[in-house]
């Protein structure tokens, strides 16, 4: 019997081992760079940051607090950012004078970002600094340092690993491209 997956993957784009691979190595370096610094707080968004948060934390080896924000900024089967963000979850923990370390699955135009950095730097954190899982650099509009990089990709529609299609498939643990022909 075929996965429910199959019939909507075009391509395994990257495979599990090479993404455990590539958390180990970005937990080691996140690990370094905030050795000497106390406060570090990574804070996921949600809902497809959360599979990418979950590994990486264990490869941290600093102390570190977790939180979650979640935004809104694509309609239900949307394939593209409306551009209006909101929202939907805030923070339950102060940040002031803390490290935040901003977990993202996949960074895009850049907009939901800009404005999740914006909200973030108004609450007077130590540092604010992005680490991505996927930076497709072809589709920004919004000018955004990514601090930590898992992949650069092409512009082409994925999902597993956290992200979704259609809500459904967060649960694969590749990053596969889905099908174009609407299946």
């Amino acid at each position: 019997m075929m996965p429910a997956y199959e019939h909507h993957l075009a391509e395994v784009l990257i495979d599990e081992a090479t993404i455990i691979r590539r958390v180990a190595e970005l937990g080691a370096e996140i690990s370094r760079d905030y050795a000497d610094k106390p406060d570090l707080v990574l804070i996921c968004i949600l809902k497809g940051g959360v599979v990418f948060l979950t590994d990486l934390m264990r490869q941290i080896s600093v102390p570190h607090e977790i939180d979650f924000l979640s935004m809104s900024s694509y309609g239900r089967g949307a394939r593209a950012s409306t551009g209006n963000v909101r929202i939907d979850m805030d923070l339950r923990a102060e940040v002031t004078g803390k490290h935040l370390l901003i977990v993202e699955d996949i960074i895009d135009s850049g907009h939901t970002l800009r404005f999740v950095m914006d909200v973030l730097q108004a609450r007077r954190p130590a540092s604010v600094r992005l680490c991505a899982l996927l930076d497709k650099p072809s589709r920004r509009t919004v000018d955004i340092t990514v601090d930590y990089t898992g992949f650069v990709i092409e512009n082409k529609y994925v999902f597993g690993y956290g992200l979704d299609l259609d809500e459904k498939f967060r649960n694969m643990p590749f990053v596969g491209v889905a099908k174009t022909d609407g299946a």
